[in-house]
């Protein structure tokens, strides 16, 4: 049996991770999934609860992995280049971060998106935060840098590579980047 509500959801990130929030509309949504506008609202009333329902499902993607990291990899180095990893599959696929993507068009989006978002990357932040304690703590990731301004680093970072390669289509190059934050995480 068909999965509209999911379907609908796996195609408007694509559209919004490849477009933006502003650049698609529920008439592509309902081409991309070949089903009336109409039904679309069934689902999702309006925009803003289809654009709360993606982060909330790419949040939970997230928190999963963030939990597999944590318990598959043992040390601070090891793990950032575990969460470095998961924006190499939008690299690959030609697509942003589903929510980097909605917080460039800022002011312009709903303010319960800019709320739902925010709340994503403080919980990013607040992962990369103890990651980076703990692997200070453990002698795995070098000292003297502040753990949370080291995990805005990591997260501007990676966005940062995930948008360039993006424009530049190489997977490569993203993990070169991605080696040599790892790299200088490491102690000397």
């Amino acid at each position: 049996m068909r999965d509209t509500r999911a379907e609908l959801l796996s195609q408007a990130e694509i559209l919004v991770r490849g477009r933006g929030y502003a650049g698609f509309s529920y008439a592509d949504l309902a081409g991309a999934v070949g089903i009336r506008k109409a039904s679309i609202h069934h689902h999702f009333p309006t925009k803003v609860d289809l654009g709360a329902a993606l982060v909330a499902a790419y949040a939970a993607r997230y928190d999963g992995a963030l939990t597999a990291i944590g318990t598959a990899v043992p040390d601070g180095p090891g793990r950032i280049a575990a969460y470095g990893r998961l924006y190499l599959g939008g690299v690959e696929q030609g697509l942003g971060c589903l929510c980097a993507a909605l917080a460039i068009e800022g002011e312009a989006l709903p303010e319960r998106l800019r709320a739902d978002i925010a709340a994503f990357f403080e919980t990013h932040l607040a992962w990369l935060e103890t990651i980076l304690r703990a692997g200070q703590a453990d002698g795995s990731v070098q000292r003297g840098q502040e753990p949370a301004a080291l995990a805005r680093y990591v997260i501007a970072t990676l966005e940062g590579a995930l948008l360039m390669e993006r424009l530049f289509a190489s997977p490569a190059a993203f993990s070169g980047t991605l080696a040599v934050l790892v790299d200088g995480l490491r102690p000397r």
